[in-house]
């Protein structure tokens, strides 16, 4: 039988209860409803619980107490590995399982290593996820680095479970933003060389755009200002993007961020494809003149009301290049693709939506998911305002200050689309109460053990040749059944796209760990059972490590 310990155990159960059911002629096989087989949220309740009694109650038309006993009176228990079984309630029948049915979890962690938990409910389907895509005018800020986070996570978990995953940035390169990017710097340069200089209306007034400038002047002088006008707002517009994507690569490089793809908007009109998404829709009839602009029927298709493409000035709105970006995507073949944005952008995705189902194309096939904003926290106070510049706070200083480690954790712990409250202080602490401290010490705790086992010249045995029997105490139990259940984890973590369940399923395991290691010696006068505890917590230590690994956070060795 094919699967990791817990899906044969689950398998091995379920098959027991089907053939109790026919046995006691209840119904055949082929009448057999769906029934679940689930871990009771109370441990009191047992190991495993089911809901098969009461689906069957209308077809054998019993109460659904009855037909629990009649399955309990024709289950074969050692068949399935099972201990006792009781109904419960108005017929719910719960199973306690033989224990040692756990132990091979033991040899799959440490046999498959870092890959143990992956899973291929993917089945190679191609996944394009395209996050944080911050417009390149100035430095990422909270929101940015949280759809970092949680997007990098959701890459993370969508390879572990068996899709091709492509990580795209979206650079916005060529709008009206970026022009004024140009004109920003070109006014700050003009300043650093002694002249007066308007900055535009809608200016950045970001300390980087100073510095910018100023770097030009002592490198080029006043020659910048000899140019002719296109040519110098050429010069201009080419050298501020390029400094600020080289910032925003830099954070997200040490953010433990990359990137497969870099596409940029300017690339949509140089290669004639915002035109030619007009035109699609043109051909297909899904345009209409009115007031002097160019309207999409975007309402046939869910949207509250038609939106403009063309304005009356010629002008492109926001949405004619993002829906030529989309149409690229969909040519590229993906099976799927997922945009994370910010909450501001919630009112958005209907219009791309129906954009992409006015084209002919699947909307299904675009997921878009939102990552809701972050509130800092210090002191008890809310913070918008760096202490150290005085400025907004940026990701760059959240990094200095806090650590990659916490941010991280903190900006994936919750599901995205709630709102955060990041407390800089828990973040920064060393207590139990700092849930990212208190996961990876429980990673620092286990190799502290496995020092003081090799300062005690104890050989650690491999785990074919260990008496894994000796394993007995319910803690162990809990670790091992944990550990079993993170290829499922896996897989409808990502199926849900919640990152943040991977994260609970760390704090867990490691809280588990925590309290065994709080009841129970692991280097005991009992040789058999000191080896059987190390193998136990070798695997600890890898599920731990693995996990940390996929959220983007270290799994040190020493606290």
């Amino acid at each position: 039988m094919e699967g990791n310990t817990i899906d044969r155990l689950n398998t091995l159960v379920k098959e027991a209860i089907a053939d109790a059911v026919v046995a006691a002629g209840l119904a055949s096989r082929e009448e057999l409803p769906l029934f679940v087989l689930e871990v009771p949220k109370e441990k009191s309740h047992g190991d495993l619980a089911t809901n098969a009694a009461m689906l069957l109650s209308k077809l054998a038309k019993k109460n659904p107490r009855q037909i629990a006993q009649e399955i309990l009176a024709h289950l074969d228990k050692g068949k399935a590995s099972i201990q006792s079984a009781e109904i419960a309630g108005p017929g719910f029948i719960n199973f306690r399982i033989d224990k040692g049915y756990l132990y091979p979890v033991i040899s799959e962690v440490l046999g498959q290593g870092e890959n143990y938990g992956r899973v291929n409910t993917g089945g190679g389907q191609s996944v394009q996820v395209e996050f944080v895509s911050a417009n390149p005018t100035g430095s990422l800020h909270l929101g940015h680095a949280r759809g970092a986070a949680v997007g990098d996570v959701l890459c993370n978990l969508l390879d572990y479970a068996g899709y091709k995953v492509t990580r795209e940035y979206y650079i916005n390169d060529a709008g009206k933003q970026v022009a004024n990017l140009a004109y920003s710097i070109e006014a700050r340069y003009k300043e650093a060389l002694g002249q007066e200089a308007q900055m535009p209306e809608d200016g950045y007034y970001g300390e980087d755009i100073i510095g910018f400038a100023k770097a030009l002047a002592e490198s080029e002088g006043d020659r910048l200002l000899a140019l002719p006008d296109g040519e110098r707002f050429a010069f201009f517009r080419t050298y501020g993007l390029e400094r600020e994507l080289s910032k925003i690569k830099r954070d997200l490089g040490e953010f433990r961020v990359e990137f497969d793809e870099w596409y940029s908007e300017t690339k949509l009109y140089e290669t004639g494809q915002v035109e030619q998404a007009l035109e699609a829709l043109r051909e297909r009839g899904q345009v209409f003149e009115e007031e002097g602009a160019t309207w999409l029927s975007t309402m046939p298709y869910g949207d509250d009301k038609n939106r403009v493409l063309v304005k009356n000035d010629g002008s492109y709105t926001y949405l004619t290049p993002d829906i030529a970006y989309h149409q690229n995507k969909y040519a590229r073949g993906y099976d799927r693709m997922i945009n994370i944005w910010g909450a501001d952008h919630h009112g958005y995705i209907p219009r791309v939506k129906a954009a992409m189902a006015a084209l002919g194309h699947d909307p299904q096939k675009l997921v878009v998911l939102i990552a809701q904003m972050v509130s800092l926290f210090q002191n008890g106070e809310k913070m918008k305002m760096s202490k150290r510049t005085g400025k907004a706070v940026t990701m760059e200083d959240l990094m200095a200050e806090v650590g990659i480690d916490a941010i991280r954790y903190f900006f994936s712990m919750r599901s995205m689309d709630s709102h955060l409250d990041f407390d800089m202080d828990l973040a920064i602490s060393t207590s139990n109460e700092n849930p990212v401290f208190y996961v990876q010490y429980a990673h620092a705790r286990i190799c502290s053990i496995f020092r003081q086992a090799q300062e005690q010249d104890i050989l650690i045995q491999p785990p074919a040749s260990v008496d894994l029997t000796k394993l007995t105490t319910e803690h162990e139990f809990d670790l091992l059944r944990k550990m079993g259940e993170l290829p499922q984890e896996i897989a409808d973590s990502a199926e849900q796209y919640a990152p943040h369940r991977l994260v609970r399923y760390v704090y867990e395991l490691a809280s588990l760990f925590h309290s065994y290691y709080k009841a129970d010696r692991v280097i005991t006068e009992d040789a058999a059972q000191t080896q059987a505890r190390l193998a136990l917590l070798a695997a600890v230590r890898t599920v731990l490590s693995t996990v940390l690994r996929l959220i983007g956070v270290s799994a040190p060795e020493r606290m």
